[in-house]
């Protein structure tokens, strides 16, 4: 393992989303207050999911987490579709890079970017709406698991892609229906038996579920639930990252 390999491609990652942090960091973060203002002054005192936490507290750390995945995926999805198109990804493949170092380098700069948004978008929201935290550590291990989950979605979606439109086209036939469909405005116990079910056959939902627990100490499932599921799908994507990598699939021939 070649750390200072790993940390000078996790250093240029970084480097390249803070550069035009405008677009990467501040726009995400005024999206993801605009939702809350807009369905807080709509439904604050006529909804209320959990005992003694209004409808506007219960937005905050859906939007959080939902505004954390989705710039996680962009980064990683971002920077490889860019690098084939423009041809710059053999500066990547030609040093003696393993898969691992750059799964490494690349996922990781994806989580500092969902946590710096994160960060962004709860500094802004605590002027709008008291948000308690039961548990820190909670609320930093689901930001973290679900940041790096969605970096490791991010580059497989980046290796299969071919150009910009295949990417956009995941991004919004997948990432945001499943994102919007986790329970970030709503608690799935409020759904019908069918689509009750069927929400928790998506992997959002548990990202969302896990992190909502660490404000309140409530949630829709139990917290170790939510955190096995996180665990399982970001070993499951660290694996076939790490395999598509180390066979250089649609890199090599990009």
């Amino acid at each position: 393992m070649n750390w200072f390999a790993c940390y000078t491609l996790f250093k240029k990652e970084i480097a390249r989303w803070v550069k035009v942090w405008l677009q990467t960091v501040l726009a995400p973060v005024v999206t993801a207050l605009l939702y809350l203002f807009v369905f807080g002054h709509v439904l604050e005192g006529r909804v209320e999911i959990f005992p003694g936490v209004s409808y506007t507290q219960f937005l905050v750390p859906g939007l959080l987490m939902m505004t954390v995945i989705q710039n996680a995926f962009a980064n990683t999805s971002s920077s490889l579709i860019q690098s084939k198109v423009m041809g710059s990804i053999v500066f990547i493949l030609l040093p003696p890079f393993s898969a691992l170092e750059m799964f490494l380098a690349y996922v990781g700069a994806a989580v500092a970017r969902g946590l710096a948004v994160g960060f962004g978008v709860f500094l802004l929201a605590v002027f709008y709406a008291h948000v308690p935290i039961d548990n820190f550590f909670i609320v930093l291990t689901f930001a973290v698991l679900g940041s790096y989950t969605m970096g490791a979605m991010g580059l497989i979606a980046g290796m299969w892609a071919e150009k910009f439109d295949q990417i956009a086209a995941f991004q919004s036939f997948l990432i945001v229906p499943l994102t919007f469909l986790s329970g970030v405005f709503y608690s799935i116990k409020s759904l019908p038996p069918f689509w009750y079910e069927m929400s928790k056959w998506n992997p959002f939902f548990y990202m969302i579920d896990g992190f909502r627990y660490g404000f309140f100490g409530q949630s829709d499932q139990p917290v170790l639930v939510s955190f096995a599921a996180m665990l399982a799908a970001a070993s499951v994507l660290t694996l076939v990252c790490v395999m598509m990598l180390k066979r250089g699939y649609k890199l090599r021939d990009a």
